[in-house]
């Protein structure tokens, strides 16, 4: 048995070892390393499997969340209303472009932004709603665009865990995650469920304008070279991630399955342990578990995390830590107790492994530790 591992990038290259290495050799025979074919190919192919009309390729997710509220015109002092309970990047860009960042409580059983919390959070000085789609399924998107119809606000998703997640409209059609809002924002880092070999990062949109807006500021604000138009940033994909996502664009739906047979395996091995709270499913949404993320109930995590450690099992706490609590998010009109359900969560939540690789004999070592972990 191989070593487990949270993520097994490895094993994954080697079983698409030929592909990967005729793609590299390919784009470093014809030269076009930045903005190159692969590039385009890998933009057009996205756009179908999404049916979104623009994808726009970036440097990485964090700069996709930048272009986005860059493209949106939104200017110093506009508030910018996000989860508590995420990954640092989505309030840090906020911060970054002199936004104000208004943190939000989120739904007990999906981790995702609550929509309740976010009407009442809107203020005269509210522009954008951020939802992140945490850890594999996405968030209420039909009371989020209601909201953001209502109070005429942006909405940019990001959905950097997300991607390939299928979210039903209360109406019956159905759409892909990122591809619901003005803006949707994700991230090619190796270890998402479509990842590169080093950073990457894309847009999606259904505007023609933003679209437009969109390439411009990731090519330093010009649409003709040299006549800089509006201020912009560099942030390309070059071709040889591009020609790696192309190969594993291809096996996304394989991977989404993978991953969704594992996440089966521990919900049949953990659905009486009244120690661990399984993950939900939205309702609305498929879940295409970028993390398997357990609620402890009544035990030590930390224990556990330690107990795991000795039989070579790893495991994550994915954020331990609210931003709201964060100290380069200090902000007086935020104190400990003020987002309960985020504030239990962070204390209690524990990711197992979770990839494309993971095998039976592996899903069943790490089912039997944990519960022997239980039993003691």
């Amino acid at each position: 048995m191989n070593p487990i591992q949270m993520v097994d990038l490895k094993v994954q290259y080697q079983h698409i070892q030929n592909e990967i290495d005729h793609a590299l050799k390919s784009v470093m025979e014809n030269t076009a390393f930045i903005n190159g074919p692969e590039v385009k190919s890998f933009q057009e192919e996205l756009q179908a499997h999404l049916d979104v009309k623009h994808v726009i390729a970036c440097a990485n997710g964090t700069d996709a969340l930048q272009i986005a509220m860059m493209a949106l015109d939104l200017q110093p002092g506009d508030e910018v209303i996000t989860a508590s309970f995420t990954y640092v990047a989505t309030a840090e860009v906020i911060a970054l472009l002199k936004l104000t960042p208004v943190l939000v409580d989120v739904d007990p059983h999906t981790f995702n932004i609550d929509p309740v919390a976010v009407e009442k959070a809107i203020t005269s000085k509210t522009r954008a709603i951020v939802p992140v789609h945490l850890f594999g399924q996405c968030a209420n998107m039909d009371a989020i665009m209601d909201i953001a119809l209502k109070h005429d606000l942006f909405v940019i998703e990001d959905t950097a865990q997300a991607i390939g997640a299928k979210y039903t409209h209360q109406s019956g059609e159905v759409s892909s995650a990122g591809c619901i809002g003005h803006i949707g924002a994700t991230s090619f880092f190796p270890s998402k469920n479509l990842g590169c070999y080093g950073d990457g990062g894309a847009l999606f949109t259904n505007d023609d304008q933003l679209a437009e807006r969109i390439r411009m500021i990731a090519n330093h604000g010009q649409k003709i070279r040299y006549y800089h138009d509006i201020v912009g940033i560099n942030s390309r994909l070059d071709s040889m991630q591009a020609a790696i996502l192309r190969i594993k664009l291809r096996k996304l739906n394989d991977y989404t399955a993978a991953r969704n047979k594992a996440a089966s395996f521990y919900d049949h091995a953990f659905a009486d342990c009244a120690q661990l709270t399984i993950p939900a499913r939205a309702k609305n949404s498929t879940h295409v578990f970028h993390q398997y993320t357990l609620v402890t109930n009544g035990i030590d995590r930390f224990k556990l995390q330690e107990y795991l450690a000795t039989k070579n099992i790893p495991s994550m706490v994915y954020y331990p830590v609210p931003l709201h609590m964060q100290k380069a998010y200090a902000d007086v009109r935020y104190k400990e107790g003020d987002f309960p359900i985020t504030e239990e969560l962070c204390k209690h939540v524990i990711s197992l492994p979770m990839h494309t690789e993971l095998t039976e004999e592996q899903l069943q070592l790490i089912v039997s530790e944990v519960k022997a972990f239980l039993a003691l």
